[in-house]
This record gives C-alpha cells, structure tokens and sequence, in this order.
C-alpha cells in the first residue's frame, strides 16, 4: 500500500514539475526500491526525509490536510519548509485554476445548501478561543511589543518588527485622519495595539471590542498600565451587538474571521455603527478573486487545522457585499502583501529564539512542528503570491476628501519603496 502510494505521489509531482520552478528530493521509507528520487529543476530547492511509510497513503488520501497532519506526528521532515511549500504552490497552480473554475460554475448550487446552515455567535466564540485564547504568554513571545498580530509595514530593511507594527498602526490613522475630535470604534481588537496607538498618537477615544476573553483581559490591562482607561473602552462584545455612532472605524484583519454568509451582516453593521461622515480602515488577507467561490467552501490545512470557521475574502467580494449592504464607497485600495512574508520570518525567528521559553509554556514537539508548519506555509503562500493583504479606507457619502494616504510600490525582488 505505501509503495503504491508513494509512486503515486512521486508520480504526480514529476509530472507537475513540467515547466514550473522548483526542485523536490524524496528519500526515506516507502520509496520504490529505497532509493532517492529528484524532481524538477531550479530553485527554490527542498529535501523531504519520510520516516514513516504512513505518510504516503495520508497524503493521497487527505491532501494537504493529511501532508500537514503526518508532518505534525513527526512522520516526514524537510530541511527547508518555506521552500517546500512554494514548489507546492508552484506545482498545484494548474490544478487550482480547474478547481476554481468548477467551484464558480457549481455556485448557485453549493450557496442554496451551505445558506442553510451559518455559523452562530456561540459558533464564532469558540472558533476564536481556539486560536487566539490558546496562551497570551505564547503569543508575547512570538509578536514584538505591540502585540500586533498581523501584517506590519517595513518602510525600510532596516526596520525592526516592532517599528513595522508602529508603521502600520500610523499608516492607517494617516489615511483615516485621526485627530482628538474622533471616537474610533475598533472591531478586533487583538491585544490592543491599535486602541493604544490612536489613543496615545492622535488623541483619539476608542472603543474597541474582541470576543476573545483573553485577549480582551490582556489588553485592558495594557490600556490601563499606559494611563489610557479614560479615553479606551475595551470590551467583550459580537460586532454585531454594537451600538452607537462613531466617526471612524478600523479592522485589522478581523474580517477574515467572517464567514461569508455573514459578510453582508458586517459590512451593513460597519455602515451602522458610522456617522454621515464616517469613514472606515479594513486591513484583509485577501485570496485571487476567481479562487474566492472555491476557497470559501475548502477546509484546507490553514481553515481546518488553524483558524477554523475562517474565510478569505477576495477584494471583489468585498467590494460587492459594500455595495450591496451599504452606501460606504472604497476610496483608498492599497496593497501591502510583500511586507507579510517579512512579518511572518520575523514571527518565526522570534519563535526559534525563543523555544525554550515556549517548552517550559508547557508546549510540546507536536505543538512546535503544528506552529513550524503554520508559519512557514503561510510565509510561502505570501511569497508566491497566493495570497496577499490590503488596506481598504471606505467613507460615507459625507466623508471629508483626501482620505487615503499614500502609495506602496512592491519591487521583484520584494523590497518596497514609499511614495506620496
């Protein structure tokens, strides 16, 4: 079984090497005749040692899932994750284009059974407590200072993560024109590093809300230990049970988190919570638009094994769900992918510096290899460009003009250069 198994993966990825860059060397149990086999060309280049001829039959029978979960139990390692998974990308292109195709002619059908059955709030709640309630001393050690916990802007190599995190935070209150006049309500809190930003930078008074209670009682800590209690409310709140009127609003990359039968609910619920003049900062990991129908119904390693319950909206469905459910027009659109692939690095360099930290947490080796895996996957599907992140400004018709910033412009090699 595992030698059938293991000339069919072996098989597939000769044939999908065929004009794509990269290069895999298998070796290991299950091999047919136990010998070493290279496929492909060029770089990036990985090794693949399987220890466990399980690993073979697992793949051909759950997909990434089964690669992820046997890489977990410690059945196969590599010396290079991150360029592993960008051959993986690199090979499984064509693939995805037919299954994304499919997946747009098959959507009338597939909507009018999976609208049946959205997710609840109580859903929402413990999908967000798996992840983000897992541990605060963990995540501290993984995130620079500010507890930021998505993509950072890096004006220069130079930049450490922290000062990209502060980059980012002010780049948003720049295009949104944060000054002391404004009440920001924040959906997304995280650990507060936005709320105390807006707050401590531009004189603003936020209220801010996550239904993670351990982020929520971190970060109210925070606020208070900075002297900012009387200008941040932090709260355990549904977006959706929101109320008041404020004069901007910000999200970083919360939206994710939305199932989209709920994209309507929240764009119309952003729309609600802003005065006439309001106006909106969305930070998003986004997938291509023509992978979105396919994407949003597949539990991939990431939606199955990290964030579950997550979707990732594409900007045309973004775009299409603003306008069906509001009268919030998008007058800034701006691409920061490149830089998520450097937060990511640093994220994991931050990890390995720290491991010992991380044991005496209590984590054990499936626990590191499950974050190893994560980060590095994530890193790769940024590098390649499978996925990428944008900041979104909307605005109320009555909405000053000249919100939105300035421009990133993304060189081949990465590197970003700012303009305006």
């Amino acid at each position: 079984m595992a030698d059938t198994a293991a000339r069919l993966v072996v098989g597939l990825a000769r044939r999908a090497a065929r004009d794509r860059p990269g290069t895999l060397r298998f070796e290991g149990a299950g091999l047919p005749g136990g010998r070493a086999i290279v496929t492909g060309s060029g770089d990036p280049v990985a090794m693949v040692v399987v220890h466990d001829p399980r690993t073979w039959h697992t793949v051909v029978r759950r997909g990434s899932r089964g690669l992820a979960e046997s890489y977990i139990d410690g059945w196969w390692d590599t010396d290079d994750l991150t360029a592993l998974v960008r051959v993986a990308f690199h090979r499984s292109a064509p693939l995805r284009r037919f299954l994304d195709a499919s997946a747009r002619r098959a959507v009338p059908l597939v909507q009018a059974v999976q609208r049946l059955r959205p997710p609840s709030k109580s859903d929402d709640r413990h999908n967000i407590a798996s992840h983000y309630d897992l541990s605060n001393e963990f995540f501290a050690a993984m995130l620079d200072p500010t507890m930021a916990y998505s993509c950072a802007y890096f004006a220069d190599g130079e930049a450490t993560l922290e000062e990209a995190q502060v980059a980012k935070f002010e780049r948003i209150a720049t295009k949104l024109a944060l000054g002391p006049e404004d009440h920001v309500v924040e959906i997304g809190t995280g650990w507060g590093g936005f709320a105390i930003h807006a707050a401590e930078r531009h004189g603003c008074r936020v209220t801010t809300t996550t239904i993670s209670e351990a982020q929520r009682a971190l970060a109210a800590k925070r606020v208070a230990e900075r002297g900012l209690a009387d200008r941040v409310t932090v709260l355990g709140a549904d977006y959706r049970d929101l109320d008041g009127r404020y004069d901007a609003l910000v999200s970083i990359e919360m939206v994710e988190a939305v199932d989209w039968r709920r994209h309507d609910r929240f764009f119309a619920t952003c729309a609600r919570l802003l005065t006439d003049r309001g106006r909106m900062a969305l930070q998003a990991i986004t997938i291509a638009d023509g992978s979105f129908e396919r994407a949003k119904l597949h539990d991939d390693f990431i939606r199955a094994m990290v964030f579950p319950g997550g979707c990732l909206p594409s900007v045309a469905a973004v775009a299409a769900s603003v306008a069906r459910t509001s009268d919030l027009r998008i007058v800034g659109l701006e691409d920061i992918g490149p830089h998520y692939a450097e937060t990511l690095r640093r994220w994991r360099g931050n990890l390995e510096n720290r491991r010992a930290d991380v044991k005496r947490l209590g984590f054990d080796e499936r626990f590191w290899r499950f974050w190893s895996l994560y980060l590095c996957y994530c890193e790769a599907a940024f590098v390649v460009r499978h996925v990428s992140d944008v900041q979104f400004v909307l605005a109320r018709p009555g909405s000053p003009s000249g919100l939105g910033g300035v421009d990133v412009h993304a060189r081949p090699d990465g590197a970003v250069t700012r303009s305006g």
